[in-house]
């Protein structure tokens, strides 16, 4: 049934309905259409596409600069894809592709430093720190509502098993599990930290949650002082030993990696919104910014063929041109179209340097004058955002 063409009685109560008047079925109103299920999968696909993407050409490169060694880039690049995409998958589309890049890339390159800076790549270093780094990201962002231990601990148990995925090409199956008992640890720490200092007063963390956390202390330092004992260290010292190294690693550091990391989440939130604006403009502009670029490229093609030309006609009209393939003479084009000098290959005659004179106009040309009627044909377009930005920050 069509709503617009039914008629509809507005009447009084007492008064006598028409006849030709029917009742509004509720099979009328019209429901927004629900995506199919593989349409919901192919969003989801293509948006961890664009995470991992985007981690992966932040933290391969940084991993390789600290180490240099695949095993630690491969760790790096792990945690960091599988945070990231789980991030991106637990939240709306467009705050879970931006908080997905941000915190796996942050990840990525905190654990690409630690397998780097720390030797043997001691998988007791490296989870605890990130999984708390990860949850102090997340808390900071306001991705998810931290509020209290229930919730820490969910979020913890999660980015332990992320991580865990991460690193699994690398430690294995039996030491991926094992990520998982760094969850409570965080979880007590991090909701201990979390809310206000009245809701933190008053707030007990559940039981189980602080048995998880005394196993896995214990557990550690059953395995530290197992290792002094085994190297001939004296049971006395190796308890100290073991007590002041699970202190400080699963306990002291996560804590201050946990408040460092919600601090600067929160600090750069309201920041980040400026790029949230800039990707609205950046949609208006991308087709005249590429036929721009698509303009000027053609410019640099076509000068870079007429100088190979020139060179082949007058061999003296360039110096340093004699076995000049395309390549190189495209990044002729391509410097001297910035006005800049290109070492390769130097202009000497007179029609060689008139060939650069015109094409440093044009390219100058292109620049300035095509750019400027670009622009002032989506001013409006731009405005229109402008306005909408404005009227969303006033209310």
């Amino acid at each position: 049934m069509n709503l617009a063409a039914t008629p509809v009685w507005t009447g009084g109560a007492d008064d006598k309905k028409p006849p030709s008047v029917e009742p509004v079925s509720i099979s009328a109103i019209a429901y927004p259409r629900v995506r199919s299920w593989p349409g919901k999968l192919g969003r989801l696909a293509w948006r961890s596409v664009q995470v991992a993407v985007a981690v992966a050409i932040v933290v391969v490169p940084f991993a390789y600069a600290v180490s240099g060694v695949h095993h630690d880039v491969l760790m790096a690049a792990g945690s960091g894809l599988a945070v990231g995409i789980g991030i991106s998958l637990r939240t709306r589309e467009r705050i879970g592709l931006s908080a997905g890049i941000l915190v796996g890339t942050v990840v990525g390159m905190v654990a690409a430093l630690l397998a780097g800076l720390i030797p043997g790549n001691g998988i007791g270093s490296l989870v605890p720190p990130l999984v708390a780094l990860a949850v102090g990201l997340v808390d900071g962002l306001g991705t998810t509502h931290l509020r209290g231990y229930r919730e820490v601990g969910i979020e913890a148990l999660i980015m332990a098993g992320l991580i865990g995925i991460g690193l699994f090409p690398v430690i294995g199956l039996m030491w991926t599990i094992r990520c998982f008992a760094v969850a409570p640890l965080t979880a007590l720490i991090a909701g201990a930290l979390t809310g206000s200092p009245e809701a933190r007063r008053f707030a007990r963390p559940p039981v189980l949650l602080v048995l998880a956390a005394l196993a896995t202390i214990a557990m550690a330092m059953q395995g530290v002082a197992s290792e002094d004992l085994a190297t001939g260290v004296p049971l006395t010292d190796a308890l100290a030993g073991a007590v002041v190294s699970v202190a400080t690693r699963l306990i002291a550091v996560p804590a201050v990696v946990f408040l460092a990391a919600r601090a600067a989440a929160v600090w750069l939130q309201p920041r980040l919104q400026v790029y949230q604006q800039l990707a609205e403009y950046l949609r208006v502009m991308w087709i005249p910014i590429g036929g721009f670029a698509v303009g000027y490229v053609a410019i640099i093609i076509v000068f870079a063929g007429f100088g190979g030309m020139l060179a082949r006609f007058i061999p003296e009209a360039f110096v340093g041109a004699e076995d000049a393939g395309i390549g190189e003479w495209i990044a002729f084009s391509f410097f001297r179209a910035l006005a800049q000098d290109y070492p390769g290959i130097v202009p000497v005659s007179a029609a060689a340097w008139l060939l650069v004179g015109v094409q440093v106009i044009l390219a100058v040309g292109w620049a300035l004058v095509v750019f400027a009627a670009v622009m002032s044909s989506i001013q409006p377009r731009l405005e229109r955002i402008a306005r909408q930005a404005l009227s969303s920050t006033s209310e």
